[in-house]
């Protein structure tokens, strides 16, 4: 399921910085980054769309450039494959960041989940499972969800469809 994504981050990625640990298993950019990277690969094997989607919002979310955005996807996507839950993301998640942070996290999701234009009942879920180990009231959640809907519905549609014109 995430072949495609890896092998999108590997044409990118050096080999030398896939194996980098800047991004350490304390780092709550590690932990969110596998959180989104988790989201991202639920249906199935990632778009263009959300491959794009994930590295900008991570460039911008955490202001990055791109080499080190890059860096961190593929460091996420290692240690979400080893990830038996979500628990451990949360759990780093809730010691780093504050409330603001996390809702900020919970609406990235978000945004993934609707780059493709279609949310799952697993996408959904998810969200929904995280938010809650992330202190989340189920309120803010749906709040956030339907933000980011209608963010989603007012963009043009670009080449590849409306999520396309949000990256």
């Amino acid at each position: 399921m995430l072949d495609g994504l890896r092998q999108f981050i590997a044409d990118i990625v050096s080999p030398d910085a896939q194996t980098d640990r800047t991004f350490g298993d304390s780092d709550y950019r590690l932990a969110a980054t596998a959180l989104l990277v988790h989201v991202v690969s639920l249906d199935g094997e990632p778009t263009a769309v959300e491959k794009r989607k994930l590295h900008s919002l991570i460039e911008s979310r955490f202001q990055l450039d791109p080499g080190s955005a890059d860096k961190l996807i593929a460091s996420a996507m290692r240690v979400e494959g080893e990830a038996v839950d979500l628990y451990h993301f949360t759990s780093v998640i809730m010691r780093s960041v504050n409330e603001e942070g996390r809702l900020r996290i919970v609406e990235m999701m978000w945004e993934l989940v609707y780059a493709d234009g279609e949310v799952s009942e697993f996408e959904d879920n998810v969200v929904w499972r995280a938010a809650d180990l992330l202190g989340i009231s189920s309120r803010d959640r749906i709040d956030l969800k339907h933000r980011v809907a209608e963010k989603q519905a007012s963009l043009p549609k670009g080449p590849w469809g409306t999520a396309d014109a949000a990256i």
